[in-house]
């Protein structure tokens, strides 16, 4: 058997920017997406925190330190510039593997600069 655990999470991110014109996805900066251990082209889910609406979508990435969380496309819809939201990715696991599973949870500032603990 099979499970699906998070893996890694950007918490409170701002978007920045939102492009209804491309084919869709999320672009993220490139220095979260490093210390999130998210990858360009991985899955992630978006939460929007004002609204309550969740999507699927792939991610790409941004310049590195530009703060930029751009929904692309269909993903364009679900915030507005300004809202909050969270991006979650997942990890799929055997049982054996579940207590090595640490998601990675990284906090951001109102700019998506990454907050110390």
């Amino acid at each position: 058997m099979f499970y699906i655990m998070l893996k890694s999470k950007i918490h409170n991110a701002t978007v920045t920017q939102k492009r209804l014109d491309y084919e869709g996805s999320i672009t993220i900066d490139k220095a979260l997406l490093r210390e999130a251990n998210i990858y360009p082209g991985e899955q992630v889910q978006v939460l929007n925190l004002n609204t309550g609406m969740r999507i699927e979508t792939y991610v790409i990435e941004g310049e590195e330190n530009s703060g930029i969380i751009c929904l692309n496309g269909p993903a364009a819809r679900i915030a507005e510039v300004g809202d909050t939201v969270l991006i979650l990715s997942y990890v799929i696991v055997d049982k054996k593997e579940i207590k090595k599973i640490k998601p990675k949870i990284i906090r951001v500032d109102r700019n998506n600069k990454i907050l110390k603990n």
